[in-house]
């Protein structure tokens, strides 16, 4: 999961804030959540799914700590999401503001497969398959495109990483609404602990590397292209 820290109100309202949150109980759980959309809402889902959800037919609450499957956390936020809107709906038509929030959750419980979900602003989710590896929330066109060409279901941490920066990094040079620094994590199936947790700067060695070996390789596939047939001098 790679996430950026970015916030903002309009130009001159620009703020930073940890869009990534984990909840872990090392060699029995870790899930991971990001978040994406208006940060009040995506606030108060958080606070929510820390305090308890009460959900299901027992009414006792539920957090993610104590959930027995993925399956179900990717229930309790959805849920954690339903409730927020029942709760702010209102004032926010008023002051014609829209319900907008994007959730991806990820990571393991003992015993259980490793399983990756997005949630939308309706409560509903899906899961990344074989055929989907990888989710994607909030700016998609600048960044995407890397992804789609060279994601694959097997490929290694190692090259998921150069490429989630690729990416980001792509999307940052594109997009205003989008700054660092950047919050990286890396999960190994089976290891119910966070392998990797690193922001990453401006000045961070390596994604400064990643970011000028990327613009030079592009500057030169683009000049090895052959030249049109079809095109005068």
């Amino acid at each position: 999961m790679l996430s950026d820290t970015r916030t903002n109100a309009g130009v001159d309202n620009i703020a930073t804030f940890c869009k990534m949150h984990v909840f872990e109980n090392p060699q029995e759980r870790m899930i991971a959540l990001m978040t994406s959309g208006n940060l009040a809402i995506s606030q108060a889902v958080v606070s929510l799914l820390n305090d308890g959800v009460e959900f299901g037919e027992s009414g006792k609450p539920e957090t993610l700590y104590s959930v027995p499957s993925m399956f179900r956390a990717a229930q309790l936020v959805s849920e954690a999401v339903r409730q927020t809107y029942n709760v702010h709906k209102e004032a926010m038509q008023s002051q014609g503001v829209s319900f907008e929030v994007g959730m991806m959750l990820g990571g393991q419980i003992k015993g259980r497969e490793m399983r990756l979900y997005q949630v939308y602003s309706a409560g509903n989710f899906i899961e990344a398959t074989e055929d989907t590896p990888f989710l994607q929330l909030g700016e998609h066109k600048y960044g995407k495109p890397i992804l789609d060409r060279a994601v694959t279901y097997d490929v290694h941490p190692h090259d998921a990483i150069k490429l989630a920066l690729v990416s980001m990094d792509s999307t940052l040079r594109s997009n205003l609404s989008v700054g660092m620094p950047l919050d990286l994590l890396v999960y190994g199936r089976d290891a119910l602990c966070v392998a990797i947790r690193r922001r990453i700067h401006e000045d961070d060695p390596y994604f400064r590397q990643v970011r000028d070996y990327w613009s030079t390789a592009l500057r030169e596939a683009y000049q090895r292209l052959p030249r049109p047939d079809w095109a005068r001098e």
